[in-house]
């Protein structure tokens, strides 16, 4: 069974009333408001969210975006889930738990656009049109058009279209500056110069005198005696006095970075299942993870016994 396409474009709504009567003027009808709250999971590739909708239940939604501040096509699947609660749970317990985004949202119909006005909780104003596509179609050329028939009708300009999505946007809003900001730092005086993939890592100490302890990853010639930015960065904390990191960041100039499996490893002993690991790319956080999702049954002092 193909996936359903739609073509999508987000953007930030600064005056919700005009861009509600500007809307219903071009002749687009208002269907309701609808309050959603999606739950990402970390997935290898794609994204995955299970979205409960008061009043309509729940519904598990695997899909494939990119990240394009313009009009982008989304293909997706839809399931209908009797037990959201369950499910969550069961997700979390394989997957772990990305950001949750609550939102209310006012739907308006233009042909077979969707027009959202999103109101999302810790990020403010939205707006989106999305063109659900026919299935049967061969190419979304007519889709396209009346998103940017739409866009153009409604003033949206390029500074106001943003290539993430919501999930994302928290994810970023979430992570504190400093560590993202340490992590950028350290990236810059990587020394990388037989892969040229720079990384950089910030460590928060926890207890009396906490701070950020940063490292890069630094190559050898002779390759083993290489070092990740992440056991850079607890060689810094521990030389500094600390034994307890209570959140990380790692940042790279690549679509998605995580730490190594042996990292992980590193991190598990000074660190606990439940920490924060900011994944981050030049632009700031991507997605948050816990440490526990990350390396799932670590190897730690009560395996020794």
């Amino acid at each position: 069974m193909q996936p359903d396409r739609n073509v999508e474009l987000k953007a930030r709504d600064p005056d919700p009333a005009a861009t509600l009567a500007t809307a219903l003027a071009f002749g687009a009808r208002e269907v309701g408001t609808l309050r959603q709250r999606d739950t990402y999971f970390p997935v290898p590739s794609g994204r995955l969210k299970l979205r409960e909708e008061d009043g309509a239940g729940a519904q598990l939604i695997a899909y494939q975006r990119e990240d394009a501040a313009t009009a982008r096509t989304s293909a997706y699947r839809r399931v209908d889930v009797p037990d959201a609660a369950a499910l969550i749970a069961a997700l979390e317990d394989v997957h772990g738990r990305g950001p949750v985004v609550a939102k209310t949202r006012r739907l308006l119909q233009w042909e077979n656009v969707r027009i959202h006005l999103d109101d999302v909780e810790r990020l403010g104003h939205w707006l989106e049109l999305e063109a659900v596509a026919d299935r049967d179609a061969e190419d979304l050329a007519a889709d396209h058009g009346r998103v940017a028939a739409l866009r153009t009708a409604l003033g949206i300009t390029d500074e106001r279209v943003v290539a993430e999505g919501y999930a994302q946007l928290l994810t970023r809003a979430d992570a504190p500056a400093d560590l993202v900001e340490g992590a950028r730092v350290a990236m810059g005086r990587a020394h990388a110069p037989y892969s040229h993939f720079r990384v950089g890592a910030a460590l928060r100490a926890g207890g009396d005198a906490a701070g950020v302890h940063l490292g890069a990853n630094v190559e050898n010639a002779a390759y083993p005696q290489s070092q990740c930015a992440e056991a850079s960065a607890i060689g810094a904390l521990v030389a500094a006095g600390h034994t307890r990191i209570v959140e990380v960041a790692v940042m790279a100039d690549t679509p998605l970075v995580t730490p190594c499996g042996g990292c992980r490893q590193r991190l598990s002993e000074l660190a606990g299942p439940d920490t924060p690991v900011h994944l981050c790319g030049p632009e700031g956080a991507r997605r948050t993870v816990t440490l526990g999702s990350l390396l799932p049954l670590a190897f730690d002092e009560q395996a020794l016994a």
